[in-house]
Parts: structure tokens; sequence; C-alpha cells
């Protein structure tokens, strides 16, 4: 992980532990001594992905430097039902004040790298890539990403100041692709790349006249994506985008784009079943 993923990971679980911790763990501190030690697992109740074990420990280790955190599986690993995950040893208290905020973290990650696995095995033989989006719970960009990476996936800009993509309303606002396009390239760098986005073929020649790195084609069926395909023939990248699902990812990528981008991966993500048990 690089150094702005750690530093996102520590203000996060911060933050975390503020909301939920806040003045004090009064149950756990009530009826467990101070300085009692134990361990507890982790188990995958559900086959899956892992991602984020190294954000579970950070959790554990704010409420307990000396905290053992021994991982079984590394991130990216399949996981069957049952299967051990982690052990972590230390303070009683933090195993129990950690275990919400840890799991919180770790089961949503597994859950988004678990489904970025499902298109990515969809579209298994061909050169396309799966996107992810700018749909994720604000504050976990970062750590959604990650575990896009993590399940076979491929990040798309972070934010809104790494790339250029000209949606509908930038191009109503400034009288079409041409006016947008000419009003922005003079004023970036050259390593900024330039996507536009796309609904019709019209549209698609007028995105290639300005020469976009990458070309959106944004919901249009099978037929039409295969023409705008043949159309940019190699001049701009492409990328796929709305109404994308397992059932159709694969016939989308036989069309021959480079790109598929999937908002569900982190907007409507399912978390990976995992318990944690103090032994």
């Amino acid at each position: 992980m690089d150094k702005e993923l750690l530093q996102a990971i520590d203000d996060l679980i911060n933050r975390g532990l503020h909301e939920d911790v806040n003045t004090g763990d009064i149950t756990t501190n009530l009826l467990i001594p101070e300085g009692k030690q134990s361990t507890a697992v982790m188990i995958a109740k559900a086959d899956g992905i892992i991602a984020g074990l190294q954000v579970a420990e950070a959790v554990f280790r704010k409420l307990d430097k000396d905290v053992k955190f021994i991982p079984t599986v590394n991130d990216g690993d399949k996981v069957k039902k049952g299967d051990l995950i982690c052990s972590i040893e230390g303070a009683y208290r933090a195993l129990l004040t950690g275990e919400r905020l840890a799991l919180n973290l770790l089961q949503r990650m597994s859950g988004i790298a678990t489904e970025t696995s499902k298109y990515v095995e969809a579209v298994k033989g061909y050169t396309t890539q799966i996107l992810d989006t700018r749909k994720t719970v604000p504050g976990l960009r970062l750590l959604d990403k990650y575990a896009v990476k993590t399940g076979g996936g491929t990040n798309h800009r972070i934010g809104l100041y790494d790339m250029v993509l000209i949606k509908d309303n930038h191009i109503s606002v400034a009288g079409g692709i041409t006016n947008a396009v000419k009003a922005i390239k003079p004023k970036i760098s050259s390593d900024i790349k330039i996507e536009v986005e796309t609904t019709n073929l019209e549209e698609v020649q007028e995105a290639i006249d300005n020469h976009a790195d990458i070309i959106m084609l944004d919901n249009m069926d099978n037929e039409t994506m295969v023409r705008a395909v043949k159309l940019i023939n190699g001049r701009a990248k492409v990328e796929a985008s709305g109404n994308m699902n397992l059932e159709r990812v694969r016939e989308v990528a036989a069309t021959g784009v480079d790109y598929i981008s999937i908002g569900a991966l982190t907007h409507s993500v399912t978390a990976l079943d995992i318990s944690q048990k103090i032994k």
C-alpha cells in the first residue's frame, strides 16, 4: 500500500473509532479486566476474495500497539466458507472494542474484491479490463478502489482532479463536444488524458475528430458498440458504460471495447460474511 492509502486508512480508523467507541466501550470495559489477554479468530462464512487485512490489523493496533495479527491468507486469495482468515492475539478489550470496525471494513472490501473477480472472470479470454467508478462511499474512495484492484479490476480516475471526463452536462453547457475539448485542451498538461462521453455514432465521430484519448460509449446497445469500435479503429481507447451486469458483460467485451466501467462494484456491494470469535 502506498503512503496516500496508508494515511487514508489511518484517518478513517480514527474517525471510525471516534464514531463507534467515543468516550469508551462501556460493556467491554465493565466486564473485562484491564490487562487481560486473549486470542480471536476471523472465519469466512461465505466463499469469496479477501481484501483489507492490513486495514483490519490497523484497527486493532490503534487499540493495542502490541497486538499480534497473524493472517493465514493474503489479500487477493480465495477463501471458502469455514476457512480461517486470521488470528489476533492481544488485549481482550481491544479484540472486542475493535471487532465491529475491523469487520465492517474487511467485509466491505472483501465484498468489492469478490464482486470484481466475478466480472473479471466473466470477460476472461478478452483483453477488456473491468473499471471501477466514482460511485463510492464518501471517505472510502481509496479503500474501495484498492479492493477493486485486489479483485483483478482496474482503477479509473481517482477523483475529479486526475483526468478530464467530459460528460453530457459539460457538453450541453459548452455547446458541443468540439467546444468542450477546445476549451479544455490548451489549459491542461499533456499527461492528463481527455475522455469524452458519447451516446451515438455522430458524437463518437466528433470525439475522434477532436483527438479524445478515451471515448465512452454510454448506454449503447451491443450492435451500436460494435460499429463504434470499428469507427474508432484504434484511434482512442474505448470504454463501455451503463446498464452493465454479469449476464451482459461478456457480450460487451466481445464488441472489442478496451474497458467496461461498472458502478455496482462499489455503490451496491454485498459485504462478504466474516465472523470473529474469541477463543
